[in-house]
């Protein structure tokens, strides 16, 4: 139990620079609000995006990553590699998605590969 305690407080003074809050909430805009990241190919993929919540478990997702890779501090690359575990299941495709076997790794991969990284 008190290594969980440490684990839970070393996370909490891990560094994330205000650039990658940035670039966490370009991710989720960019599943709520596509046209306004030039994402206009897959509106019609998405029901519905990831909340304010997703944005708060991208963050420490992200950086329990950094930790786990010996660093005092989150990366862009920390981001992109929980972003499709983090939000797989917190973006709601249409039946369009469905019908053209679009996933929402898809989607999400296609939004990394489009929002500027810091």
């Amino acid at each position: 139990m008190e290594q969980i305690l440490l684990a839970r407080n070393l996370l909490q003074s891990l560094y994330m620079d205000q650039k990658i809050e940035h670039y966490i909430l370009d991710i989720i805009e960019a599943t709520r609000y596509p046209s306004q990241f030039n994402l206009s190919e897959i509106i019609p993929y998405i029901q519905y995006g990831g909340s304010p919540r997703a944005s708060i478990f991208l963050a420490q997702t992200s950086k329990c990553h950094a930790l786990l890779n010996n660093r005092a501090y989150v990366i862009p690359e920390d981001v992109r590699a929980v972003c499709n575990d983090v939000l797989r299941h917190r973006i709601g495709l249409s039946f369009e998605a469905e019908a053209e076997n679009v996933s929402s790794e898809d989607v999400i991969t296609t939004i990394l590969n489009k929002i500027q990284v810091p």
